[in-house]
């Protein structure tokens, strides 16, 4: 890995992880568990409809870029896909200039736990504890509590462990091509 004099994540894991699907993608390669989903992006309606099947509804719909709810859409049956397909893409479209869609298993009423980490330059990983980010409006964070209420013990290490899993999974990014 290069040494920089610089902080936060090299421009090359921002790019590679900006795009949600790629960001999935790169997490089941690594082993970290993710909810059940596609792994190819959907660019249609016709070919989701088929995806959202063998998942399993209720579905989420999500632009791959972008963010802040913009581009997603939960599905409950197969009546509605296309419908609520077609609107997320057109949203994705007029708010990143991208219809790439991708597809996961909606979970009702999930706990939005994000882990903060830190790394540097020599492959030390580390995570810095919780915050609780469930409380939301229109999917925008509204209030964020550290540590999370919602976890115990073994399932707060657990969770930090796939964290720092995840951002080791990261450095083959950012080093400099040979």
């Amino acid at each position: 890995m290069c040494i920089r004099d610089s902080i936060g994540p090299d421009s090359k894991v921002i790019s590679a992880l900006g795009n949600k699907s790629v960001a999935r993608n790169t997490m089941v390669e690594a082993g970290v568990p993710v909810i059940p989903g596609t792994k190819e992006p959907v660019m249609d309606a016709a070919r989701g409809k088929e995806i959202a099947a063998s998942i399993g509804y209720p579905v989420m719909i999500k632009a791959a870029l972008g963010g802040g709810g913009k581009g997603m859409r939960a599905v409950y049956d197969e009546k509605d896909f296309e419908k609520e397909f077609n609107n997320a893409q057109r949203e994705a479209i007029n708010g990143f200039a991208d219809g790439t869609m991708y597809i996961e298993k909606y979970i009702e009423n999930p706990r939005h736990i994000e882990f903060q980490i830190l790394a540097d330059n020599y492959g030390n990983v580390i995570h810095l504890g919780e915050r609780d980010c469930s409380i939301q409006r229109n999917h925008q964070k509204m209030v964020e509590e550290s540590p999370s209420a919602a976890l115990d013990e073994k399932t707060r290490q657990q969770m930090g462990e796939m964290a720092v899993k995840a951002a080791l999974s990261l450095i083959h990014i950012s080093e400099p091509t040979r």
